[in-house]
């Protein structure tokens, strides 16, 4: 696994523990409304009916379309936040930059959501390494993000970087991971820009 990031990269202006900032719910979207609807699109276009799902980095609600899945999982800082999301099956609550781990078994979901949080990941190399240890082979995770952040809590490498480089970033997590990146959409820069970048955990028979 490659280390993506230096010690200076992943400064953030606010040191406290995430835990601490995110105590308190904020029952906000983070991006306008185009944005939202642009992410269920892709979310429905990647995918599928019967899918188990995890919807990492989240809060109150998911952008998901109003496909039937087998399993949603949704992770998160904030208690409450995860408990008003009506699309999970359960949730768990955990700091990634505290601790790089997720509790589920190896290839427990067919997709991995990250949508508007990506930018707080310090130590993005382990979690998209467990991103692709908790998906099955042929599984996808799906990344969006906008110029929107709390910039306190951002890492220095994102707060400094233009959008493009942070979708380079996003790819560099992906692949850091030993995902193979699928997909990079770039759209709407007349209002809350739609960045996502797509990867794919490979195949069984592509491993060999």
């Amino acid at each position: 696994m490659t280390t993506v990031l230096s010690d200076r990269d992943r400064l953030k202006q606010d040191d406290r523990p995430d835990e601490t900032f995110y105590q308190e719910p904020r029952f906000v979207t983070h991006a306008d409304d185009g944005f939202c609807d642009r992410l269920t699109a892709l979310y429905d276009d990647v995918l599928a009916p019967g899918d188990r799902v995890l919807d990492a980095m989240s809060s109150w609600v998911s952008h998901l379309p109003a496909t039937t899945f087998e399993r949603v999982v949704g992770h998160g800082l904030n208690e409450a936040e995860l408990a008003a999301n009506d699309r999970f099956d359960e949730h768990v609550v955990r700091d990634l930059n505290a601790e790089q781990t997720l509790p589920f078994a190896d290839g427990a979901f067919d997709a991995v959501c990250c949508a508007l949080s990506v930018q707080y990941l310090q130590y993005p190399g382990p979690v998209f390494a467990e991103f692709a240890r908790v998906l099955a082979p042929g599984g996808a995770v799906v990344v969006s993000f906008s110029n929107r952040m709390f910039p306190t809590k951002a890492i220095r490498a994102w707060r400094l970087a233009s959008m493009d480089e942070r979708a380079d970033l996003v790819e560099r997590y992906v692949t850091a991971g030993g995902l193979v990146v699928t997909d990079r959409i770039t759209e709407r820069p007349e209002a809350d820009p739609f960045f996502a970048v797509v990867g794919r955990k490979p195949a069984a028979d592509d491993a060999e």
